[in-house]
């Protein structure tokens, strides 16, 4: 998942009692709860993943009521940040530790986390219920488990029907290749003064995350070694900087006050992300847009991860057995997973879900459209992607090169070259 606050977060210390969110259906696990000794446990996490846990908590108090949930939320850069200091220092730290996606590499790394593969946690025993390439972003290189994983991010492209129609565009104007994406966005811009894409660096974003091979990461491959300068990179850059020479991109900040904004007024018709987006878009970034939205493949056929969420038990953790208790109820409990996917449409990784008759729930939001079983099956085809430590680290530096070529006309090859350079300097590679 990825944060829907706009700027840093006040924190936010909640010890929350079940009249806070409408409980899931009470369907009792199939194994009768462990006894667990009371304790107030506290989870450290970030918007929208937050209410993922609000919503879960009435639930979880009535099988547990002697086990409080204290919920302490930050803006998702600053929650990270926040748990890295942590980590380091050996204090401050919670019980359940949110992690998102784009860190997991960083953290499972990291000596401060519990090993979940080992007594009293076994959770290599829950290895087969989840997507396979979940459990791989949270392995280290030594092996260990750093993190649980929640949910995933099916690459989905999410776009206006009505202002298409009115563009006289098609789905697959869209999704034929890149460039008839971006020849859609030239003739939506023309005939309506929409733009297609709030900052071409979204469609970059999404490109160098397209396609990737077994065992291969995003900026590093299966060695270690940088792929910022590969065709795939190239490839991404030049996409960007053609959308941005056609002027079919608002240029915006994602997670900006003024990136929402175009959502709201009809000012951007379509972008690219996780299958997690649905619930951004009909909650909170475009409400009154109802029925006109739709979602799609990508262009080309990519197939591609975009996000995913993780728990994890730091070693310094106070409670870690009621920590574990909570963890495996997100996690593995198909029903709190399912509600997440209802609530925030956070897509679960647990595939017993996959099965559920909510799959094939049309959506109103999207004109009755089944969307859950589109993200499904592009979850079933999306390869075990390598996360690394410095993957944090080479995403800043990448944006930072690819904002050059798009605001400065900086040579693209150059550009991915200086990023290549850098990277290697700072993962000392």
């Amino acid at each position: 998942m990825k944060s829907s606050i706009l700027g840093a977060a006040p924190l936010a210390a909640l010890t929350l009692a079940a009249s806070v969110a409408a409980a899931p259906a009470a369907v009792p696990p199939a194994a009768v709860p462990p006894a667990l000794a009371p304790a107030t446990i506290t989870v450290a996490s970030f918007p929208d993943l937050d209410r993922a846990v609000k919503t879960a908590l009435p639930l979880w108090e009535k099988l547990y009521p002697q086990v409080k949930v204290k919920l302490v939320s930050l803006q998702i850069d600053d929650h990270h940040n926040s748990m890295t200091t942590a980590l380091a220092a050996g204090a401050r730290l919670p019980d359940v530790m949110a992690i998102d996606f784009r860190y997991v590499g960083s953290f499972a790394e990291s000596k401060g986390m519990e090993d979940l593969l080992q007594p009293p946690y076994g959770a290599g025993q829950y290895r087969a219920q989840f997507v396979p390439f979940t459990f791989v972003q949270a392995t280290s290189s030594r092996g260990t488990l750093g993190a649980m994983p929640a949910d995933l991010g099916p690459g989905t492209l999410f776009y206006r029907k009505d202002l298409m129609d009115k563009a006289g565009i098609k789905e697959t104007d869209l999704t034929q290749s890149w460039e008839s994406y971006i020849a859609a966005g030239k003739k939506l811009k023309a005939a309506t003064g929409t733009y297609l894409l709030a900052g071409a660096s979204d469609l970059a974003d999404i490109v160098i995350r397209a396609n990737l091979k077994d065992g291969e990461g995003i900026y590093f491959g299966d060695k270690g070694q940088v792929l910022v300068d590969s065709p795939r990179f190239v490839k991404a850059f030049e996409l960007a900087k053609a959308a941005r020479v056609a002027g079919i991109d608002a240029r915006t900040v994602a997670w900006t006050g003024e990136w929402a904004e175009g959502f709201k007024r009809d000012k951007v018709a379509s972008q690219m992300m996780g299958s997690w987006l649905s619930g951004h878009l009909a909650k909170w970034l475009a409400p009154a847009s109802s029925g006109q939205w739709r979602a799609a493949n990508l262009p080309a056929g990519a197939l591609a991860s975009y996000g995913g969420s993780f728990y994890g038990i730091p070693k310094k953790a106070a409670n870690k057995t009621q920590a574990w208790e909570f963890i495996k109820f997100m996690t593995v409990n198909k029903d709190i997973q399912l509600h997440s996917l209802k609530e925030i449409g956070a897509f679960p990784a647990l595939k017993a879900a996959y099965a559920d008759p909510m799959m094939d729930e049309p959506q109103p939001y999207f004109g009755g459209q089944k969307t859950r079983l589109l993200a499904r099956d592009t979850a079933a085809k999306i390869p075990v992607i390598r996360v690394d430590k410095f993957d944090a680290v080479a995403r800043d530096i990448v944006n930072m090169e690819l904002e050059s070529v798009l605001a400065q006309n900086k040579d693209i090859k150059t550009a991915l070259a200086d990023a290549k350079a850098l990277i290697t300097h700072r993962a000392r590679r």
